[in-house]
């Protein structure tokens, strides 16, 4: 058995998660996944666990928060 390595528990349905720059890490839930592989939100901080929206170097969790911190630029929708 495989411990998470967010919360520690020991189950025999861990995961691993290989990242792009080849880093593997072992969760068994999704939700420990997010907390620790799931990028922020540049404004608000939530974990952004759908596309997001880039603008330069950031990512935000949704235009609005792209907008709030200074990006006008951005849509939700067209």
């Amino acid at each position: 058995m495989a411990a998470c390595e967010v919360c520690g528990n020991e189950y025999d349905g861990a995961f691993a998660v290989i990242t792009p720059d080849r880093q593997e890490h072992t969760f068994d839930s999704i939700e420990c996944a997010a907390q620790a592989i799931a990028p922020t939100c540049a404004h608000c901080d939530c974990r952004i666990l759908g596309h997001g929206v880039q603008a330069g170097d950031k990512i935000y969790c949704c235009a609005n928060c792209a907008r709030n911190a200074g990006t006008d630029a951005v849509r939700d929708r067209a």
